[in-house]
């Protein structure tokens, strides 16, 4: 069974390069593109992906608050939370709203895919450059 990925960030140069890359990997399918959270609520309801990739920064609903609605309602969905803010904060208020993984953008396309895999099992994985943070 291939893992079912849903792409959300407001970049479409990254998510379509996210998509050419992953698109290669046997195991993993990614099944659609959201520009914003508003999107990526109505194509997680339509597509029912296994792990969404989300962005923090995002108009029409950010991915905190779209993490929060996609877990409170479709909470068999994964959230792995791809952004360029490494704050405690930010870590913090995604795993809050119901995140499981957490990545810096600056992450090398194998720690995203070792990710990716790891929260499709339903096990948190946080990148190492945010060891300094811990969930409390």
């Amino acid at each position: 069974m291939k893992i079912r990925v849903l792409l959300s960030d407001d970049h479409q140069i990254l998510r379509e390069g996210l998509r050419s890359l992953l698109d290669k990997e046997p195991d993993i399918e990614v099944v659609g593109e959201a520009e914003d959270g508003r999107s990526t609520l109505e194509l997680t309801k339509n597509l029912r992906p296994h792990v969404v990739v989300m962005d923090i920064t995002m108009p029409r609903l950010n991915g905190i608050y779209a993490t929060r609605q996609i877990t409170e309602e479709m909470p068999g969905v994964k959230v792995l939370s791809l952004s360029m803010y490494t704050y405690p904060w930010f870590v913090e208020q995604m795993l809050n709203a119901g995140a499981i993984g957490y990545l810096s953008k600056d992450c090398a396309f194998e720690e995203l895919t070792r990710a990716i895999r790891t929260v499709f099992t339903g096990k948190t994985y946080l990148s190492p450059s945010l060891s300094h943070h811990e969930r409390g």
